[in-house]
């Protein structure tokens, strides 16, 4: 176990982990039997003399030489193929505090894969992104009041993670709303939605838990989405669903705990989907969430339940694969899905469940107006249900018309 950091000097040099590092003229193999003798690592660092220069994720490394003929084309050339040619790099006398800014505008890859310490410009070692998050939250433990201030700036960590996602959904669709609440200051929900030439991707998940353990979950969850994204491509959301379950399985000591035991039985419900503007055919998985559209002419929502199987979780199978269900969309059609904090919300004179039905019969109510007034209507409806009810979860909406 780490030491406590001193009360007062906390800087990178305190998360610096010493490890390997791998000269650049070294070839592939040579970074194949590393990773195969420390499983443990998640990142290898390569540099030139003393100095780092890139870095290479483990997961990106390993998926791409096990595919056909990688083996024999890149064994024997330079490890700095597959290299991450912009890791972030910070000097070990950086205050935590300035370097949670600097992960913060690295973006979600510097949380995932950590960031490469340095001493006088020489290689010093590696630091954790969710150790960096676990201190932070820590240095404030002492105080209940320093406690929230902690958990109000991983507030800020979560809400940058996400709007990226969000600036993409504006840009991309005219009409379009996305509403998230977390229950507390952090949640357990996340979104992810980002556009490409020929379509658009999306994904609502809703993570175990919710204040800090959940957004600890959306971290990895949402890390796991990234590389996914970035190894398969956005146009098949069966196969990112089976992909992001398998990460989370390894990551939590799902697949091969301490002494054979599982370390955790965590995991998230998921809507991935990808619109294909060509054919205008929505591409739909869902992992216990589902997808409901309004078609133009139709009286009645059309449900396309996600499957039974969740995304992480001892119980789900490790080669578990999602299916896609194809949804032709029309001009004006509606498409429209929310975490289980709104339908699980309990309210009303009999203290039960606000249900699928009342949020459908808002819909209906309010199917011509902006997607955005749509969900303000959800919102109110939910507010004069739960009434002096606490709130008992997270909640997203995602609402969308489908344009020329």
């Amino acid at each position: 176990m780490r030491p406590k950091l001193p009360r007062d000097h906390r800087c990178a040099g305190d998360l610096c982990n010493e490890v390997p590092a791998i000269d650049s003229d070294s070839t592939n193999t040579r970074v194949m039997e590393i990773f195969s003798a420390q499983r443990d690592m998640a990142c290898l660092a390569v540099i030139e003399g003393d100095r780092p220069i890139g870095l290479i994720n483990r997961n990106i490394f390993l998926s791409q030489m096990s595919k056909p003929f990688h083996r024999e084309l890149y064994d024997k050339k330079s490890c700095i193929a597959f290299m991450d040619k912009e890791p972030l790099v910070v000097d070990a006398q950086m205050s935590i505090e300035e370097l949670t800014f600097k992960t913060v505008e690295s973006g979600e890859k510097a949380l995932a894969d950590g960031f490469i310490v340095t001493r006088n410009g020489r290689f010093a070692g590696l630091g954790s992104g969710l150790e960096l998050m676990a201190v932070v939250a820590a240095m404030q433990a002492e105080k209940n009041r320093q406690m929230m201030q902690s958990i109000e700036y991983a507030s800020v960590i979560q809400r940058a993670m996400l709007r990226a996602s969000r600036d993409a959904l504006s840009s991309t669709l005219g009409d379009a709303s996305l509403l998230w609440e977390p229950r507390d200051v952090v949640g357990g929900d996340f979104y992810h939605f980002c556009a490409y030439p020929d379509g658009w991707f999306g994904a609502i998940a809703d993570c175990t838990g919710h204040g800090v353990p959940g957004a600890f979950m959306t971290l990895i969850a949402s890390s796991s989405l990234t590389q996914a994204l970035a190894q398969l491509g956005p146009r098949d959301p069966g196969q990112l669903l089976s992909a992001v379950n398998r990460s989370v399985k390894e990551q939590l000591g799902q697949v091969n705990g301490l002494d054979g035991t599982p370390e955790s039985d965590d995991g998230l419900d998921a809507s991935f989907f990808w619109f294909d503007n060509s054919t205008r055919i929505l591409h739909f998985a869902g992992a216990r969430m589902a997808l409901h559209v309004l078609h133009p002419d139709a009286d009645q929502l059309l449900t396309i339940a996600g499957q039974r199987m969740g995304v992480g979780y001892v119980a789900s199978e490790f080669d578990y694969q999602w299916g896609v269900t194809p949804v032709p969309m029309q001009q004006g059609s509606l498409m429209f899905i929310t975490t289980d904090g709104l339908t699980d919300q309990i309210g009303g004179p009999k203290r039960i469940a606000f249900g699928k039905r009342k949020a459908f019969d808002t819909l209906l109510q309010h199917r011509h107006q902006p997607s955005a007034a749509i969900c303000e209507a959800l919102q109110r409806a939910l507010a004069d249900w739960q009434a002096e009810q606490s709130r008992r979860d997270d909640l997203t909406l995602f609402c969308a018309r489908i344009q020329e």
